[in-house]
């Protein structure tokens, strides 16, 4: 049985980062353009050396209001612009701060649209090559990005422990009340089922095979602290973090 990587996205000021940080193996660092800046970023780069986490940039549509969350019409260009700026301010100040940067993982709105959006997927790859070929990328296995990625990048393919699923494997959306899963004992018993069974139980009931490298959590989930120290000490009696 493989041990499990926990991830969370941090730096988007929920007032989580320092609680959580202890309990994962990645975080997904917010690059100014949903949430964050330059001081925040840094602080929290600061903080997930200190617990040995690595460091990956998490960025997004330029779309601050909204907090990434909604689809932004924007050139192929700009998108490729504003996503190679987002990655590199925050592998520039990580390795200022004498650390590396681990990978890239698409926040919010343009993370499902690189599930199924070519264009989108390709302009995320085009940014990650503009500052560095040898990051890996954060996505859903039978996402266009993940398809599209190899040969040329380590792909990490990822599953929510916070999250439903919709039949096809697509997460429910935000704007159903099922989407979150927030009760500990919940989560814990929907991530066991991934990770001992390689099964997911829908919003349907139904029982689906799926294959991850790394379970996140988000780190702006009311109770991603409860929810993350119960993983982390289920699993570690499990011997699997």
């Amino acid at each position: 049985m493989k041990k499990i990587i926990l991830n969370a996205d941090v730096g988007e000021e929920a007032g989580f980062d320092t609680q959580i940080m202890q309990y994962i193996s990645w975080c997904n660092i917010a690059c100014g353009s949903h949430a964050g800046d330059a001081e925040v970023i840094q602080r929290t780069i600061e903080l997930a050396m200190k617990h040995n986490v690595k460091i990956g940039a998490h960025p997004s549509y330029p779309d601050r209001e909204n907090f990434g969350r909604i689809k932004v019409e924007i050139s192929y260009d700009d998108l490729v612009k504003t996503i190679t700026e987002q990655i590199q301010l925050v592998k520039s100040y990580t390795e200022k701060a004498g650390g590396k940067l681990h990978h890239v993982k698409p926040h919010g709105a343009l993370y499902n649209e690189a599930v199924k959006n070519e264009s989108v997927a390709g302009a995320i790859i085009e940014a990650v090559k503009n500052v560095d070929k040898s990051l890996s990328i954060v996505t859903l296995k039978n996402a266009k990005l993940s398809y599209l990625s190899r040969g040329d990048f380590e792909v990490k393919n990822e599953a929510f422990a916070d999250r439903n699923y919709n039949d096809d494997l697509t997460l429910v959306s935000r704007k159903e009340k099922e989407a979150m899963l927030t009760e500990p004992k919940e989560v814990f018993d929907h991530v066991k089922r991934m990770v001992l069974e390689g099964k997911v139980k829908t919003k349907n009931r139904v029982e689906v095979p799926i294959f991850f490298d790394t379970i996140c959590v988000h780190g702006d989930n009311p109770k991603s602290v409860q929810i993350l120290k119960y993983l982390y000490t289920e699993f570690s009696n499990l011997n699997l973090l």
